[in-house]
């Protein structure tokens, strides 16, 4: 039997990868928008779950304009 191994990624690293800041990785990690686990004081992302903000709109939101 083959298993498939996970490989486990930290803060930094998922920040290479999805080429942003760790400060951004961190804010994602808080909007509950990209899964990981908090080990002792660092942060453990599966590296299959970062398809989850991969393709993420960047930018703000355009603002609501109030008609009349």
């Amino acid at each position: 039997m083959t298993e498939k191994k996970k490989k486990l990624l930290s803060v930094k690293d998922a920040a290479e990868a999805l080429e942003l800041s760790e400060q951004r990785i961190k804010q994602l990690i808080y909007e509950e928008r990209l899964k990981a686990e908090k080990v002792g004081n660092q942060w453990i992302i599966l590296e299959s779950d970062l398809q989850l903000v991969e393709n993420r709109q960047t930018g703000r939101p355009p603002k609501e304009k109030d008609e009349k």
